[in-house]
């Protein structure tokens, strides 16, 4: 039986749309995202019109596809700033152009080998992350295209750089590099860690 539902939610129509863009931006067709997805090509462009609704499971084959993140895919289609407190103090000439994040806010989901919150939303011209993990063993490396900062703001971690090597990472501690770098960490010593991760935007959202 199909899995399709006609006009199931707005964010499933904004999830699909998401993943669209995330596609053209990759300049894949279909088919070959398909391919590299490992589901069908029917499922897929119901996918991108809002008729299916994706598993978890089937939106991590998704997002590493197109090198990026379930959370990443999940926050495009969320509203233009996600989940946030605006401020503005009429009395101080305020703008309206700060949006403020709770430490309850904030768009959150599966992300590597652990869970990331968004600290911003994505119109930003830079993308920062707090990441939380707690895995002894390697996942799968992780390339983007973007540029990338990362501090750990709790614990210890290793970071691995394929062919620049492994680092080990004190609370306080930062490591920056290219877009392109794959990439993967674990726990140095067993326990949780916390992370701050700065990832470059290469374009802007659409106005």
């Amino acid at each position: 039986m199909s899995p399709v539902t006609e006009a199931i939610d707005p964010q499933t129509r904004q999830l699909g749309a998401a993943i669209r863009a995330a596609r053209l931006s990759q300049a894949l067709t279909l088919v070959e995202l398909a391919r590299l997805a490992g589901l069908s090509h029917p499922f897929l462009s119901q996918l991108e019109r809002g008729q299916a609704r994706p598993s978890m499971v089937s939106l991590e084959r998704i997002a590493r596809a197109l090198e990026t993140s379930q959370l990443e895919l999940l926050a495009s289609a969320s509203e233009p700033w996600g989940p946030v407190s605006v401020t503005v103090d009429a009395r101080a000439g305020g703008s309206g152009s700060a949006a403020l994040v709770r430490a309850h806010e904030g768009v959150r989901g599966p992300y590597a080998e652990g869970e990331a919150r968004l600290l911003v939303g994505r119109r930003a011209s830079f993308q920062p992350m707090e990441f939380t993990g707690s895995n002894t063993e390697y996942g799968d490396f992780y390339h983007h295209p973007e540029d990338e900062f990362v501090t750990v703001i709790a614990g210890r971690v290793v970071i691995d750089l394929a062919g620049d090597g492994e680092f080990v990472l004190d609370c306080g501690d930062s490591v920056y590099y290219d877009g392109d770098t794959p990439h993967r960490w674990r726990s140095a010593d067993r326990g949780a860690y916390r992370l701050l991760i700065v990832k470059q935007r290469l374009q802007k959202e659409p106005v």
